[in-house]
């Protein structure tokens, strides 16, 4: 999932020092950003496997995966993303808080109360469109040990979950969005390949 808040920095920097950080930070986005599977990969639309081996290479990936989302800054990132077909994604939803790796998650319960609020994802360019979710869910699922966990969640964090566990089974926020706003995300997605294709 993407955070579309603006980058801050430190007060006590000028403003060249801002600008020059403000563009190595887009640079190091836009390189992270190729490591990231766009809209029309195949796999994003693929259901995942469950983890069942606990290792140092599922270790690996989890803190990979952690390093190209905050690089790419994004709050959340499902293993599709980055062409894995495990169940498995990391997220953080405070800019210095630390990153949860959810393994084999199921949602168990959400709530009856939704709220609609816009999204931006990773893999889709500069979409965003707007989805309603519940406000909170329950997780069962394991850590990187394998341990089974618990994760109770509500507002901004459950939405986080929830966008990265549709990634898990291969649905997008577009598949969420009314019909007029899906229409306009897949001209602006068609619109941003060709563009590409032409570069």
């Amino acid at each position: 999932m993407a955070d579309d808040d603006q980058i801050e920095f430190d007060d006590e920097l000028t403003d060249e020092e801002v600008e020059q950080l403000d563009e190595q930070r887009r640079a190091l986005r836009r390189a992270a950003l190729k490591h990231v599977r766009q809209w029309g990969d195949p796999v994003l639309r693929s259901t995942t496997s469950d983890v069942t081996v606990f290792d140092d290479s599922l270790r690996t990936e989890s803190e990979r995966m952690a390093a190209l989302m905050d690089d790419a800054i994004g709050v959340g990132l499902a293993a599709p993303q980055v062409g894995s077909l495990k169940r498995l994604f990391v997220y953080r939803t405070e800019r210095e808080g630390e990153v949860t790796t959810v393994v084999n998650p199921k949602i168990t319960w959400r709530s009856s109360e939704e709220e609609t609020d816009f999204e931006g994802c990773l893999s889709l360019s500069e979409v965003l469109v707007e989805v309603a979710r519940p406000v909170k869910v329950k997780v069962e699922a394991q850590d990187l040990n394998g341990t089974p966990v618990t994760i109770e969640a509500e507002g901004f964090e459950a939405r986080v979950i929830q966008h990265e566990y549709d990634h898990l089974e291969g649905v997008l926020i577009i598949d969420r969005a009314d019909p007029e706003q899906r229409r306009d995300a897949l001209r602006r997605l068609r619109e941003s390949v060709l563009g590409d294709l032409d570069a």
